[in-house]
């Protein structure tokens, strides 16, 4: 793995900090929970851009493109009311299926340990949306489970050398070898 992977906490954690100045507000939790809805696919995107990870790029923007379809396909489908009357549209939940992709794409790309952040934000971002009494459990839980599976349906695990081809001469033999890592 790249050294720009480990930049990926460190984005994190500036966003998490910057969720201090949300918390002083007086719907502090939600307003965080929405720097969340932003921040988890921006990080996930900027890891892949770090890597100079084309496929993993577009992989991410097809899993985020199928993701949103789905999901607010699902809201004007089902449009279900909101918790204690605060509108329509509540399942599942968007910002829980967008900031579910991110996490889960970082975690399918690259590996559990650098989607450790992203999970915890996005946790954070679902349980923002019950405490703003947006959503209840059965939004946050389709909403995880769209957002994941549209990373599953589009994301494969990076590979930097997974194709090597070999030639060798030794007193007119000729030997050519290919190798794949899956």
């Amino acid at each position: 793995m790249q050294k720009h992977m480990y930049v990926l906490p460190f984005v994190i954690l500036f966003l998490i900090f910057n969720f201090q100045q949300a918390l002083a507000q007086k719907s502090g939790i939600e307003t965080a929970g929405d720097i969340g809805l932003v921040s988890a696919p921006v990080a996930a995107l900027t890891v892949a851009l770090l890597q100079k990870d084309k496929q993993g790029t577009w992989q991410f923007t097809k899993g985020f493109l199928f993701n949103q379809a789905v999901t607010f396909g699902l809201k004007a489908g089902v449009n279900k009311p909101r918790p204690h009357d605060n509108g329509d549209n509540a399942f599942p939940s968007g910002h829980t299926s967008t900031t579910f992709q991110a996490a889960s794409f970082i975690h399918k790309r690259y590996g559990f340990k650098y989607s450790i952040p992203s999970y915890a934000l996005a946790g954070f971002t679902a349980f923002s949306r019950i405490d703003a009494q947006k959503h209840d459990g059965w939004d946050i839980l389709a909403g995880a489970v769209i957002g994941i599976g549209s990373t599953m349906l589009f994301t494969t695990e990076y590979q930097q050398e997974h194709m090597e081809l070999t030639f060798n001469t030794n007193e007119g033999d000729y030997l050519v070898g290919f190798k794949y890592t899956f």
